[in-house]
This record gives C-alpha cells, structure tokens and sequence, in this order.
C-alpha cells in the first residue's frame, strides 16, 4: 500500500486543511470541493485525510462495513444472517476510496458477479465503489470533468444515502451513505449546479506567492518522495494530535450551544445573499458548531461565523456579471453588513 503524504505536513493551503478538518468533526456537513490552480496539493491534501479518522466498528466479513450499533441499517447481507447468531465486530480503517474519471456505471454503482455466475451458476452481486465508501468518503479528482451519467447517479445517491441497483435480473439496494470530496481546475470546465449544491464546504486554492513558503513546500515534498516511511514516522506525533483533537471536537459536538441570536445572523446572511433553499443556512449552522467544537469553544461565536460563511455560502451564490469581486469577499461584506446592523 502506498504511503499518503502527511497531513499536518501540508503548509501553505490553511484554508483547505481547516475545511478537511471541520468536515471530519461533523460529516453530516455534507462534504468538501476543492477548486484552483494544478499542482497545489489539492489531491495529496484530500489523500492524506485518512490520517485524520479514527478507526470504525464494522460487521466483521461485510462487504459494506455495516454499523453494528445500527442494525435498522443493515445490509441484505446483515440482514440475510441468522438474528439469534452473536455479531462479530472489528476495527477497520475509514474509507476514503477513489472515483476514476473513466470510471464505468458498473464499476460505480456494483453489478453481477460474472466469475461466481459462470463458475457456480449463481446470480451474485459484486459491489461497487460506492457500496466501498460507505460510512467514509468517495474522492472524485477533476470532479467538474464527470460524466452526467454519473454525475446524475451520485447526485441521487447522495440525496437519500442508499444505492439501488436493478439490472440482469439482480434488485439489489444497499446503504451508500459517504462524505463527498472533489477537487478540479475551474479553468477547466464548470461543475453542474445540482452537484455543486451536494458540497458543503468549497475553498479555492492559489499558487504560493511567499518564496520560503515555496522553499518549504518542496524541500518537505522532497524528504517524501525519498523516503516516504522516514517522513511519515516524522510527523507521526503530529499527525496522532491532529487526531486527538477531531475525536475531542466530535465529543465536544453535541455540547456546543447555537444561540437564536446566531441563527438570526446566518438566516439573514443567507437572505441577503440571496441564497436558494434551506440548504445554506443548515450548512452554516453545522459548519459553525463543528468549528467551534475544534476550537474547544461549547458556544458559536461570530468569529466562527466569520472563518465558515465564506466556505460555506461562495459556491452557493448566484453569479453576477457585473461583480468581478471574488465570491469569498462578497460573503464577507455581507456578513460586516449584517454584524453591523
């Protein structure tokens, strides 16, 4: 297995690797998108997120790492076994499985076992990469090049947290409940509305302008492609804090009060930017309180309110011709606008 670069080595992106952290507090946040220049350790950042989950109880030899504390979402496998035999459990890895571009439905979405068909004569279903991503994340590099076909499908399938698939005479439905990541050069072509909605968190990325930060940023990647396991054990201690302190935010989650006052702000923040749905200000309210937990704060202040509506409201903008502001800075005067009345 190849070795990941590591997270809390990455320097000069602190905007990506705060949104990567917020959103491994509280998944429910509904994912990150990455957009900006190549070559800025867009995928190494998304790629070296494993480091910072914790390991999961899963149903030992299921094919969709079910919860075993939630039996009411347990898979055709789980559900197919004997009720009166114990639950044996394990530890896995969270995922964080990567969709190819080129990637085919079948691939995606699972289809017939052919080997198990032919062999056994037994119709089977092999899963797919999202039946692999369940309870972690599904990585989609150069996400805004996707096909429709699949953007549609993910779309779907991120909506209501289940895979259904009917084909050759299989009727299969799964739990494919994943946190969404991509990453893309806008230059290079525009994300679908209806996907770009599905993102909770979107940040851009530039090209370092700091020559010691440049300097930085390459005598640490050179350490690494050297010695990949020399640098990894290097930043070892690093990255178990980086760990420790997400497990503590998600503990401290629950405790973290948002005031009426607070949700006043956002729901007007949203309003004034004129914002479609609901879905801006839900993802405000949990971006805000997960950042706060990470913070170790038990209130959301207007600070964390200020860190989070850029990444959570730019993308949700609607696009004004005549406005070459950055879509970050005109959440920004907004929310000095609202804080201000």
């Amino acid at each position: 297995m190849a070795l990941t670069f590591p997270f809390a080595a990455i320097v000069g992106q602190d905007e990506m690797t705060l949104a990567i952290q917020v959103v491994a507090v509280d998944p429910s946040i509904g994912g990150v998108l990455v957009l900006g220049d190549r070559g800025t350790g867009k995928s190494t950042a998304v790629r070296a997120l494993a480091d910072l989950l914790p390991p999961i109880s899963v149903v030992k030899g299921c094919p969709y790492r079910c919860d075993p504390a939630k039996p009411a979402s347990a898979c055709p496998v789980c559900q197919a076994r004997d009720p009166k035999a114990k639950v044996v459990t394990e530890r896995q890895p969270v995922a964080v499985v990567d969709l190819p571009l080129g990637a085919t439905e079948d691939r995606v979405v699972g289809a017939l076992d052919l080997e198990k068909a032919l062999s056994q004569g037994v119709k089977s279903f092999a899963p797919g990469l999202l039946a692999q991503a369940h309870r972690g994340f599904l990585y989609i590099d150069e996400v805004n090049l996707l096909d429709d076909h699949l953007v549609d499908l993910l779309i779907d399938v991120a909506a209501s947290g289940e895979n259904l698939v009917e084909r050759e005479g299989l009727s299969v439905r799964h739990p494919a409940r994943f946190v969404l990541v991509g990453s893309g050069n806008p230059e290079e072509g525009e994300l679908r509305p209806q996907l770009l909605d599905r993102f909770g968190l979107s940040v851009q990325v530039r090209t370092p302008q700091d020559l010691a930060l440049r300097v930085s940023i390459i005598k640490r990647r050179d350490a690494f492609d050297k010695d990949p396991a020399a640098f990894k054990a290097l930043w070892h201690k690093d990255n178990q804090k980086l760990q420790k302190r997400i497990l503590k935010a998600r503990d401290l989650l629950d405790e973290v009060e948002v005031s009426d006052d607070m949700l006043m702000l956002c729901a007007r923040l949203c309003q004034q930017l004129g914002t479609d749905g609901l879905r801006a200000e839900l993802t405000l309210l949990r971006a805000t309180r997960a950042y706060a937990a990470l913070q170790g704060h038990k209130a959301v202040k207007a600070e964390h309110l200020q860190s989070m509506a850029p990444l959570a409201l730019r993308h949700r903008l609607r696009r004004n011709p005549l406005d070459d502001t950055d879509s970050g800075a005109r959440v920004q005067r907004s929310l000095q606008e609202v804080l201000a009345a």
